[in-house]
């Protein structure tokens, strides 16, 4: 009795994604305890996700945008205005089903904070929400054939085998990892009396899957604006980089998984406190990152391809599986130089602070690779000539193009792109331009489909003695273009080793002009 022997494959398959933009738009009265607003300084604003529900044909995603504005008020001082403004978002994905895995990206893509009188802020964002689905489904696909033990009545078979390298999810994790620092003041900066404005952001954040643990490490970058202790003390900055490293337990990982990782800063905290003198010197930094982990594992699986019977009639019921391959696994640096002019350049006086973040505009698969479009959005803070505006600032986008090489790739690839900005710095020139130097790093993974047809079953039939009887005992053939020992050995009722015994060949390959002499197997 003939039985296939099986191999369950899991598989994971993009059905697709669909995005969403929506405009947040919300007035903001200024609180009676804060000053009248007479000029913005700066604006800065964070999404954080609280759900993202998966309904059949659309998700729903609740979040909120939580915004700072920093502000000079009517008699001079800075003070800054905090909140929020919540949403939900439905989202049609056509043909999502609630057993699918759904990915969200988000990104705010503008946030502008407008006076409208002295007592009433108006805050305007644009979101981008990015929904990838996956489905994952199982096949039973032939790896093996079964006939028993040998006798007259088993099935004499023939196979033929193919290997076929695929990936596919082997784990999903999200987990949490803390930062704690305290900086102490630089005997040149007078005690705090109140912060006014604190910027957490992470910089060459770079993880690694070990046995048991996900490694982690990178820099935070802390930006702080205060105001000295006592009357007539200047405004003060600090600014520090702060080196993390670390690891996370995820007990079923493994050294040879393929990451695609995504961190976010989902809680930042900056407070002041006092020395061991008693002195407000010393700030506490407290940062809460999340990783949301995705691990391949490749395989190499043999498969049954075909298989023919030397006495047994065989009828094989195929099906088509689809896997995915990795493609190409890149971490591609591009490395930015321009020099920008800002309004106020010719009365800049000092560079204070620069942040950045990587937009991505557009993506498309040529040839040679994945092109990738995008600005640098960079925000400057300076200090100025003018008394009554010392601080200013400005934000500029800076275009950049980059080339990221993917042999094989075409429009049926999966392209996931993680971009993140390693290194930025603004100096001024001469001339009133300031020079604008950043390293941007883009994390592709790219996967290609690959459909196969798999033998799903087999059954078996006594062999057609007639049609047999009719093939000729032994025959001369001449190989053709298209031939292979295989095709040659099921078509003439032989096996690939009688052939090559018969003929006195050294391996399996043959070249069209080959003559042969075939004998057919009276198994």
């Amino acid at each position: 009795m003939l039985e296939l022997v099986k191999k369950n494959i899991h598989m994971n398959r993009w059905k697709g994604y669909a995005t969403s933009q929506i405009t947040l738009d919300d007035d903001f009265i200024v609180p009676d305890s804060m000053d009248d607003v007479d000029q913005m300084i700066l604006s800065s604003g964070e999404i954080t996700i609280d759900s993202v529900k998966n309904q059949t044909e659309r998700v729903v995603v609740r979040g909120k945008l939580d915004f700072m504005i920093l502000y000079r008020g009517a008699e001079g001082g800075l003070q800054t205005l905090s909140g929020s403004i919540n949403f939900e978002e439905p989202i049609n994905v056509p043909g999502l089903e609630e057993r699918d895995i759904v990915q969200l990206a988000w990104e705010l893509e503008d946030l502008n904070a407008g006076i409208i009188n002295s007592r009433k802020l108006s805050v305007k964002a644009i979101v981008t929400l990015t929904v990838k689905v996956e489905t994952s489904c199982d096949v039973n696909a032939a790896v093996d054939v079964d006939t028993g033990s040998a006798s007259s009545d088993v099935p004499m078979v023939e196979t033929l085998r193919r290997n076929l390298d695929v990936v596919s999810v082997a784990l999903r994790h999200k987990d949490t990892f803390r930062i704690k620092d305290t900086t102490t003041l630089s005997g040149n900066k007078p005690n705090i009396d109140h912060i006014l404005w604190t910027e957490m952001k992470l910089r060459s954040v770079a993880t690694r899957p070990m046995d048991g643990k996900m490694m982690l490490d990178g820099e935070l970058l802390v930006f702080v604006i205060y105001q000295g202790e006592g009357e007539g003390a200047p405004i003060q900055w600090i600014e520090e980089s702060i080196p993390f490293s670390g690891e996370l337990d995820v007990p079923d990982m493994t050294e040879d998984m393929v990451p695609v990782v995504t961190v976010h800063l989902i809680h930042k905290d900056i407070e002041a406190k006092p020395d061991s003198d008693g002195e407000m010197r010393e700030m506490d930094a407290d940062a809460v990152l999340e990783l949301d982990m995705k691990l391949y594992r490749e395989e190499n699986m043999e498969l049954l391809n075909d298989l023919y019977s030397t006495n047994r009639e065989l009828t094989l019921q195929t099906g088509e599986a689809c896997f995915d391959k990795i493609l190409t696994k890149n971490m591609s640096k591009c490395k930015i130089v321009e020099k920008i002019s800002l309004d106020q350049a010719d009365r800049i006086l000092q560079i204070c602070h620069s942040e950045g973040a990587v937009k991505i505009d557009d993506t498309e698969i040529k040839e040679d690779g994945l092109h990738v479009e995008g600005v640098i959005e960079v925000r400057i803070l300076y200090m100025t000539s003018d008394d009554s505006q010392p601080i200013q600032s400005a934000v500029e986008d800076i275009p950049f193009h980059y080339l990221i090489e993917a042999p094989g790739i075409n429009d049926k690839t999966i392209c996931q792109l993680n971009p993140g900005l390693e290194q930025l710095s603004a100096v001024m020139m001469g001339g009133g331009t300031i020079e604008v130097k950043s390293t941007i790093s883009l994390d592709l993974l790219a996967l290609q489909p690959v459909c196969q047809q798999i033998i799903t079953n087999a059954s078996e039939a006594p062999m057609d003695l007639n049609s047999l009887q009719k093939l000729p005992g032994i025959v001369g053939y001449i190989v053709q273009p298209e031939d292979s020992l295989w095709k040659i050995a099921k078509k003439f009722h032989t096996t690939i080793d009688t052939i090559i015994a018969t003929n006195g060949l050294t391996d399996k390959s043959v070249k069209p002009g080959d003559r042969l002499i075939l004998v057919k197997e009276l198994s």
